[in-house]
């Protein structure tokens, strides 16, 4: 079983402002999107993130053979209890997702 970062071009995830993160998957191919959109679900990416499903949006574009997924942030950009004001670790954390071949 491969990691997803090990399928994919590209993963990051950026700030979306401060209550939101973004996370970019670059599948690079037709055939990564088309295994990413099929072995990805969204709850798999809640578990990894530890949130709840229906928190988070999933967005798939076919176009680009990009998935990105919003998540709220767990605490507000800047405060004292953000570890991550810029949200780029969070895409280190997709990348070392199994996914089913």
């Amino acid at each position: 079983m491969a990691n997803l970062g090990d399928i994919v071009q590209k993963i990051r995830s950026k700030n979306a402002g401060p209550f939101w993160l973004t996370v970019d998957i670059f599948c690079g191919t037709a055939d990564a999107y088309d295994h990413v959109i099929a072995k990805l679900p969204r709850a798999a990416v809640a578990k990894a993130f530890g949130m709840n499903t229906q928190d988070i949006k999933r967005f798939d574009i076919a176009d680009l053979h990009v998935v990105k997924f919003s998540l709220p942030r767990p605490h507000v950009q800047g405060s004292t209890l953000d570890p991550d004001m810029h949200g780029a670790s969070w895409a280190a954390l997709l990348a070392e997702l199994p996914l089913e071949a």
